[in-house]
């Protein structure tokens, strides 16, 4: 591996070989975006995120059965009056003027005329200030189609009356939701790449120095995309979330690499004059450890493939092709833009040759003696803070009501918090109890299954719903008493899951009890989610902890690498959660926010151990511990504090995205890769390394 990896780099550093390459670059770009469809045509804002054996999506499976027609996208029409009391007559005007429109796609909309006076109050509010109409689409019709339509239900509504009407419910959130995305996936790329070019001149003060890495980005990202939007013609779904994580993840990554290429062409240059040599040098040394990351990474993305939850598997191939090509490029494209500018790339500050190759006096070079010196103290010290930030880990909270993650003047958040107000918590989402009897089911049993689930802890009403043709099957609604997405509703609904047989047979019932709807989803979206993280967490340890044991072909390091990592993991998810309460007053995050984090940070967080540990192990064969730990902290810490830091306030970026999932998680991760930059791999790992490894050069232990 090491030597055909040495031949691609060679000849990408080679003076006919750097062109070749570039050239062969730029055909493959020209040529996919030619022939490659637009991602954006296969983009979706929502995905199947449940396995198809969850409980709560065989319950709705079963109630489509015997109640067809019921498979449809909702939403939920919110009249509210400006001033006074809201009547039917202001309401049915609307309502007669959108089934006139017959817009495609709408399947239902309730008249008010001839419905019984006790019929049409149950719409309005107990201070009739607010009604809500339920509506439905059709359940094939995209987010995009969703969006039109209600934008043609939302022009006949301002025309019609002057009541403040809102669109909320599920078909509202999804047209929402790609409203959101399309706007901000353009704010997201071009902040990101302002921002990297802008910290690189700065920290580099060098213009040239910060272009290039984001030439070679541009490129990559021109590629990946095309490659995508092949995936996307093949069947796959481009889940918007994931696009937006991906493009972060590419522009960060591709400039870390980058940036550990030409830290060591910077040191090769003050030892050799050709710039050709100088890099073919650099990647002898760097080519492993950098193609080394890409590949963890890139390993690391694919195991969501273990995952049931969707929104997880749609993470892996879009993030597995990402990183694919940012590993080949790393290794071809990288080291041809720098070596074809040489020099020049460090203008106006280029190196000298023979100036000294690592510098003495720096902060890291400080670092370096101190750890070598003191190992045990800076340990002990780190170990404290660190596991104290990860005991916070305990006090997390989660939140599984998704409006609350959009921003507060989203339409369908608008309309849905209105509702929350004016009407009863579990009437915004009532549950769907379908029985499956083994013979007609009489009035009789009806009534004492109706009696029997209305008992049950924090229900507050059940009705009859429907019965199905061949009156085997009945079907209830059933309201908590509190929000259907509160913990304590979800425990309750799990409780009568588990408990469905043993309530029939209390009841001298046969048959078998479903439950469906936005509650039962969300225990299913939990239990998977649980299972995921666990499943996620354990498969990426060890197969992380298998690539690096057959990089430093040694057991100890491996272990000290992906111990540090994990405790890093966990101190960024505590100090993170602690620190948005205390900031940002968010109490509570999504449960995604822990598996994220863990598969970005793990992964990301173990490039800077390998470029660490693949330069003490350079310098091992030729120095004893201490002095091996002191130049690897030296020549590797300016460019991996600077890679860490762009790093950092790269995912920092999705804090300007308007959804507090994507928030919480960028901020998280950037707290990790710092922790995990300055503390982890700059003092804890080579404090470990001093106290635990021998002292002698490895020359002399093989003697």
């Amino acid at each position: 591996m090491k030597n055909a990896l040495k031949k691609i780099t060679d000849f990408s550093s080679s003076r006919k070989g750097m062109w070749i390459t570039l050239a062969v670059w730029l055909v493959i770009t020209m040529l996919l975006a030619m022939l490659a469809p637009n991602p954006k045509q296969y983009e979706v804002s929502s995905l199947e995120t449940l396995p198809k054996d969850a409980s709560s999506v065989v319950a709705q499976l079963k109630v489509d059965e015997y109640f067809p027609g019921t498979d449809e996208i909702p939403a939920l029409l919110v009249f509210q009056a400006k001033q006074g009391e809201l009547t039917s007559a202001d309401v049915s005007p609307v309502l007669k003027q959108i089934r006139d429109a017959k817009i495609d796609g709408l399947q239902n909309v309730i008249s008010f005329e001839g419905l019984p006076p006790q019929a049409t109050a149950s719409f309005f509010s107990a201070d009739k200030t607010t009604a809500v109409v339920p509506i439905s689409f059709d359940s094939a019709m995209e987010s995009k189609q969703l969006k039109e339509k209600l934008e043609q239900i939302h022009a006949i509504t301002e025309k019609t009356t002057s009541i403040s009407t809102h669109v909320t419910g599920p078909a509202g959130i999804a047209a929402d939701t790609l409203d959101l995305f399309s706007r901000a996936d353009i704010k997201l790329l071009l902040s990101t790449v302002c921002l990297i070019l802008v910290l690189l001149i700065v920290i580099y003060r060098s213009p040239l120095l910060a272009l290039i890495p984001l030439l070679a980005a541009g490129i990559v990202y021109e590629v990946v995309n095309q490659l995508l939007g092949l995936l996307g013609k093949a069947g796959l779904q481009l889940g918007s979330q994931s696009l937006s994580i991906m493009s972060i993840l590419l522009f960060a990554a591709l400039t870390d690499y980058s940036l550990f290429v030409l830290g060591r062409f910077r040191e090769e240059l003050k030892t050799n004059e050709s710039k050709f040599e100088a890099m073919k040098r650099a990647m002898s040394e760097t080519g492993l450890p950098v193609f080394s990351s890409g590949a963890t990474v890139m390993v690391a993305m694919l195991i969501l493939f273990f995952a049931k939850f969707g929104d997880y598997r749609n993470f892996a191939p879009i993030f597995g092709t990402a990183m694919f090509v940012i590993m080949l490029a790393s290794v071809t494209l990288v080291p041809a833009l720098f070596t074809a500018f040489g020099r020049k790339s460090f203008w106006p500050k280029a190196p000298k040759l023979g100036d000294d190759p690592v510098a003495k006096n720096t902060l890291w070079a400080k670092t370096g003696r101190l750890i070598a010196k003191k190992p045990l103290l800076t340990a002990l010290t780190l170990l404290v803070v660190l596991v104290l930030s990860a005991s916070n880990t305990l006090n997390l909270k989660y939140e599984f009501d998704t409006m609350k993650s959009f921003p507060a003047d989203m339409p369908s958040r608008v309309g849905y918090e209105i509702l929350e107000s004016k009407f009863a918590k579990g009437e915004l989402a009532p549950t769907t109890v379908l029985y499956e009897a083994n013979a007609e089911v009489s009035k009789g049993d009806q009534e004492t299954l109706r009696k029997a689930l209305a008992a049950q802890p924090l229900v507050s009403d059940v009705r009859v719903s429907g019965i199905s043709e061949n009156a085997k099957a009945v079907r209830y609604n059933l309201v908590f008493a509190e929000s259907p997405y509160s913990n304590e509703t979800m425990d309750a609904m799990a409780r009568m899951r588990d408990d469905a047989a043993q309530l029939l047979q209390q009841n001298k019932l046969s048959g078998s009890l479903y439950y469906a709807g936005e509650t039962a989803a969300q225990v299913d979206d939990r239990d998977t989610n649980t299972r995921d993280l666990w499943v996620i967490v354990v498969l990426e340890t060890v197969l992380i902890l298998g690539i690096l044991i057959v990089i430093t072909r040694s057991v100890k390091l491996p272990l000290y690498m992906m111990g540090t990592i994990l405790l890093s993991f966990l101190s960024a998810l505590g100090l993170g959660s602690f620190l948005t309460h205390l900031f940002f007053g968010i109490d509570a995050v999504s449960n995604r926010v822990p598996l994220y984090a863990f598969v970005f940070l793990v992964a990301l967080g173990i490039d800077y151990n390998i470029i660490l540990i693949s330069r003490y192990l350079e310098e091992r064969k030729k120095h004893p511990v201490k002095q091996a730990v002191e130049i690897a902290v030296a020549s590797t810490g300016g460019v991996i504090s600077s890679a860490g830091f762009l790093l950092a306030a790269t995912f920092a970026v999705l804090m300007t995205m308007p959804i507090q999932l994507l928030f919480v998680f960028g901020f998280i991760v950037a707290i990790g890769i710092l922790l995990d930059t300055f503390l982890i791999r700059g003092v804890l790992l080579p404090a470990l390394l001093v106290l635990f490894e021998k002292g002698k050069t490895a020359e002399m232990e093989t003697k």
